[in-house]
C-alpha cells in the first residue's frame, strides 16, 4: 500500500484535484452537475468502482427490478424524467442517468474500476490522500493515489460485495438452486419452475408479479406481513401537464404535487397512525377479502415504522387472487431437498429459492477514513446538517430520506457542498469541519425499525437532538433550512496559510 501521508505535492498532476466524489450513480452524478453549476472553478474527478455508470441500477439485474418512488421526485430536477412510467424500471434509470451525465460532459469526469481503500485528511497539507485499487480483465491490482481538497462521498449506504443472507439451516440438502437478488444469474431460468421467495420488502413484492406467469408457481413467503400501497404505473394528470407545458415547468409541478402527498401521508403516520393504517388497508381488504387482508396484508407495526412498499397497480395483489401466486406467512423450519419446510409443518415446494432476505448496510463503500493519522469511528461521530461528520474536515456524505425519494436529500446536500466550496473561495479559507457542542444528546441517524437498519445501528453515525444536527425527515422544511443555512454555525474553520485551525464563534457567542 501507499504511504497515506505523502504530500500532495508528490503525486503526479492527473491524480491531483479539487474534489474527489466516490460513486458515478445516481447521487455522483447529481453532485457533479451541482459542482459544474454552482462552483465551476472546483476541478473533480469521480471514482467508480463498476464499470458502468448507474449504481444500484446497474448492479441490480433480477426480474422487474424498479424504483419504488415516483420518478419525478426520484429524477433530478434540472433533469425532467420523459418516460411513460410514473414508477421506472432499473434499465430505464440507469440509462437516464447515463445520459444525464453525458449530456453535461460528466463522464469525463469518470474514472472506472477504482476502488477506494482507504481516505487520509492531512492538516499540514489540508487535503486528502485517497487510495484506490483496481483490476481489470485478470490484470494485477493496480493501486493509485489521489490527492484533493474536499472529499464528497456519493457511494450509497450499502454493501454492494455481500448482501445480508442468512443461513438456513438444511440449506446445503437442498436439490434445487438457491439465488439472492443482489446476484441475480443472467441465465437463469424459471419458466415453469416452483420458485419461493423469502422475503416481504421491496425487492420480494418486485419480484412475486415479475416472475408470475412465466414460472410454474411463485410464492412469497414471509415471517410477518409488510404495509404495501398501490400507485399507478402511468400518471394521467403528469401526461397532461408534460402535453401543455414546457418540460421543466411540467417537471417542477409534478414533483410539487407528488411531494405534497408523500409527505402529508407521511406526517399522517406520524400523527395518526390509526387512520393511516385504515386508510392503507381499506382497498386490500375490498380486493382481497378480510380474512387475507389480516393475515397476509396487515402488519403489527405502524406504517412507516418501516419502509413503505410500492406495488404498481397492485400488480401482486392480482397476481395472487389469480391464482398464479400465493403469499404464505409463516417461519422457515428448515430447508428440505424437495423445497422449503416451515414451522407449521407445511412443505412449499420449489425448484429454485430466491432468499430476498435484504441487504447489508456499509457506508462509504467500506474505506477507510482518517484525520492526521487517526481512524475516524463513524458511530462515535454525529452528523451536521446531515452531509458532514464532527471534527472531520472537507468531508461530505450523501444520505437519501427514508420516507421519500433518495435524490431528494442528495440533490440537497450536493448544493449544500458547492455553498461551502464557495465560502471558503470567498474568505480565504482552507478547511472547515463541524464541532459539536458539550452534552449534545444522540439519537439514531435514520428513523426505521427495518431489519437492515437495526443490524446496521452499531456502524452508523449518529444524530443529534436540536438542529443543526438532526436529519429531518421532511423535504419542504429541508429545503428551507439548507438554503438559508448559517455556514458558519457550530463550524471551526482553517485560514489559508493558517497553521492551526481557528474556531468560528457563533453570534450568540459574539454578542455574549
Amino acid at each position: 500500500m501507499t504511504d497515506l501521508t505523502a504530500a500532495a505535492t508528490d503525486l503526479a498532476p492527473d491524480h491531483v484535484v479539487d474534489v474527489l466524489i466516490i460513486g458515478a450513480g445516481l447521487s455522483g452524478i447529481g453532485a457533479a452537475y451541482r459542482l459544474q453549476t454552482e462552483s465551476p472553478d472546483r476541478s473533480y474527478a469521480i471514482l467508480e468502482a463498476r464499470e458502468a455508470i448507474g449504481g444500484t441500477w446497474d448492479l441490480f439485474r433480477y426480474p422487474g427490478v424498479r424504483s419504488d418512488s415516483d420518478i419525478y421526485t426520484f429524477s433530478y430536477p434540472f433533469a425532467p424524467w420523459k418516460g411513460e412510467r410514473s414508477l421506472a424500471d432499473g434499465p430505464s434509470i440507469a440509462r437516464y442517468v447515463a445520459d444525464v451525465a453525458a449530456e453535461h460532459g460528466i463522464t469525463d469526469h469518470v474514472r472506472f474500476g477504482r476502488r477506494v481503500v482507504s481516505a487520509s485528511w492531512s492538516s499540514r497539507e489540508t487535503r486528502w490522500t485517497v487510495e484506490t485499487v483496481s483490476e481489470a480483465d485478470g490484470a494485477p491490482e493496480r493501486v493509485e493515489t489521489w490527492s484533493c481538497a474536499f472529499l464528497y462521498s456519493c457511494a450509497g449506504y450499502y454493501d454492494y460485495a455481500q448482501a445480508y443472507a442468512p443461513h438456513f439451516e438444511g440449506q446445503e440438502d437442498f436439490a434445487g438452486q438457491v439465488v439472492h437478488p443482489q446476484f441475480w444469474p443472467e441465465d437463469l431460468n424459471y419458466a415453469g419452475r416452483r420458485v419461493v421467495i423469502i422475503g416481504s420488502g421491496a425487492t420480494a413484492v418486485t419480484l412475486l408479479p415479475a416472475m408470475a406467469g412465466t414460472a410454474a408457481r411463485v410464492t412469497m413467503l414471509q415471517r410477518s406481513p409488510t404495509w404495501m400501497t398501490s400507485l399507478h404505473q402511468t400518471d394521467a394528470t403528469a401526461d397532461r401537464l408534460r402535453r401543455r407545458l414546457p418540460a421543466h415547468l411540467a417537471h417542477r409541478l409534478i414533483r410539487i404535487r407528488n411531494l405534497t402527498l408523500s409527505q402529508g401521508f407521511y406526517q399522517l403516520t406520524r400523527y395518526r397512525p390509526g387512520a393511516a393504517r385504515r386508510l392503507l388497508s381499506k382497498p386490500i381488504v375490498a380486493r382481497m377479502g378480510a380474512e387475507v387482508a389480516n393475515e397476509h396484508f396487515t402488519p403489527t407495526y405502524n406504517p412507516w415504522d418501516q419502509r413503505l412498499c410500492v406495488i404498481p397497480d397492485g400488480d401482486l395483489l392480482e397476481a395472487v387472487r389469480s391464482g398464479r401466486a400465493e403469499v404464505v406467512t409463516d417461519h422457515v423450519d428448515r430447508f428440505v431437498p424437495e423445497g422449503v419446510r416451515l414451522a407449521s409443518g407445511r412443505v412449499l415446494p420449489a425448484d429454485i429459492v430466491v432468499t430476498a432476505t435484504g441487504l447489508q448496510m456499509k457506508l462509504l463503500a467500506g474505506m477507510e477514513l482518517r484525520v492526521d493519522g487517526e481512524p475516524v469511528a463513524l458511530p462515535e461521530r454525529i452528523l451536521y446538517r446531515g452531509l458532514m461528520l464532527d471534527g472531520v474536515p472537507n468531508f461530505a456524505l450523501a444520505i437519501g430520506y427514508v420516507n421519500a425519494s433518495w435524490t431528494l436529500r442528495s440533490d440537497l446536500t450536493s448544493r449544500y457542498v458547492c455553498r461551502f466550496l464557495n465560502h471558503l473561495r470567498d474568505h480565504g479559507l482552507a478547511a472547515g469541519h463541524p464541532v459539536a457542542p458539550p452534552g449534545l444528546a444522540r439519537r439514531p441517524v435514520m428513523p426505521l425499525k427495518s431489519g437492515y437498519v437495526e443490524r446496521a445501528r452499531a456502524t452508523l453515525p449518529q444524530q443529534g437532538s436540536t438542529n443543526p444536527w438532526t436529519v429531518p425527515q421532511n423535504y419542504p422544511r429541508d429545503l428551507l433550512q439548507m438554503r438559508r443555512a448559517d455556514l458558519t454555525r457550530d463550524m471551526s474553520f482553517r485560514p489559508a496559510g493558517a497553521a492551526m485551525p481557528t474556531a468560528t464563534r457563533t453570534p450568540q457567542e459574539v454578542a455574549s
